[in-house]
């Protein structure tokens, strides 16, 4: 990251693969030092082989690369004898990544056949249970709550009780094409669109349900967005903490900033949650627990804490260059923030 945050000298991370956290502590770009986690065994070796290039030993640039969860990255960073209040900023790139979607070995995408798996840890937890695990032994209940829940699948239960029926009448499923098969078979009298209207694959909500399931992507992002706060460095300008509005002059930015980068609006939600909202930290006088005697605006600034202060008015979409050189961007939103408390 620059010494300041401007459109105009903003960095590119691009000496590892894909990772979905990145941590800097050091302002100025020639001596910047980042910490890089992902939990996926894959991508964290090849950000070991990336770490030791040459370009980025020249430059006096210091990659480490992190193997972990969002729930494990306190103790990385602990071991790494990285303090609370000494990032400068945090990257965050949600979801599963295109090199985890490309290997059908892996199971995420339902284009192509492969194991029903979808664990991004890989092996590393021998007991961690896959995505065939789950709707070969979870009731129908069970299933139809999470692709409700997880992908928000209208035809959640129907799907459910599907593989229910097709587990005693035919047998386990085990593969992706199996699974995509046998949504697509009982969705044939309607259509699926996604959230921007266009036609999609009748499995995508479920697929996307299971690998959220599977992996507890959201109280890992939940609670990796906790964490991640206490980090960064506080700002210490004070101006920041007086104004209302988001900040337009980047150049008065001196805290940790956080960008994060969702791809769905589940995802989005949790962020918008931590980045926008408030947090409550005293109790309202007894006399306003009834309605007809409310809060002024002046007592309830005494008691919500804001956390963090907006750097855009709006959420950032890609534009129409970006979404066809990168399909996969199409659903993307970037949010950024600098830390107040």
């Amino acid at each position: 990251m620059p010494d300041k945050w401007s459109p105009k000298r903003t960095s590119e991370n691009r000496c590892l693969p894909s990772p979905p956290v990145c941590f800097c502590n050091n302002r100025w770009y020639k001596r910047i030092r980042v910490y890089a986690l992902d939990r996926d065994p894959i991508a964290y070796q090849r950000a070991v082989m990336l770490s030791k290039s040459k370009l980025i030993a020249a430059n006096g640039q210091q990659v480490i690369p992190l193997l972990g969860r969002f729930s494990e990255f306190p103790a990385l960073m602990d071991a790494e004898d990285v303090s609370p209040d000494s990032v400068d900023g945090v990257i965050m790139d949600l979801g599963a990544s295109s090199m985890q979607f490309d290997d059908q070995r892996r199971g995420f995408a339902l284009s192509s056949d492969g194991p029903l798996d979808m664990r991004m840890d890989g092996q590393r937890f021998e007991s961690m249970p896959t995505a065939a695990d789950v709707v070969n032994t979870l009731n129908a209940d069970h299933l139809a709550k999470i692709f409700k829940i997880y992908g928000e699948e209208r035809y959640a239960l129907k799907i459910a009780q599907t593989i229910i029926d097709s587990r005693f009448l035919m047998k386990r499923l085990s593969s992706t094409t199996e699974l995509a098969n046998l949504i697509a078979n009982i969705s044939s009298n309607h259509q699926s669109f996604d959230r921007l209207g266009r036609p999609q694959h009748s499995a995508t909500r479920v697929f996307q349900a299971l690998r959220i399931f599977v992996n507890n992507e959201m109280n890992e992002l939940n609670y990796g967005l906790e964490k991640v706060r206490k980090f960064l460095k506080p700002t210490k300008n004070s101006r920041l903490l007086e104004r209302n509005e988001t900040i337009d002059d980047y150049e008065e930015i001196d805290g940790g900033v956080i960008a994060v980068l969702s791809f769905h609006s589940l995802e989005d939600r949790i962020v918008k949650k931590h980045l926008i909202g408030t947090e409550l930290n005293t109790t309202l006088e007894p006399k306003h627990f009834s309605s007809l005697e409310k809060p002024s605006e002046r007592e309830l600034s005494q008691v919500m804490t804001k956390l963090w202060k907006q750097i855009n008015k709006r959420v950032i979409l890609p534009n129409e260059e970006e979404v066809l050189f990168n399909p996969r961007s199409r659903s993307a939103k970037l949010r950024l923030a600098i830390r107040i408390l």
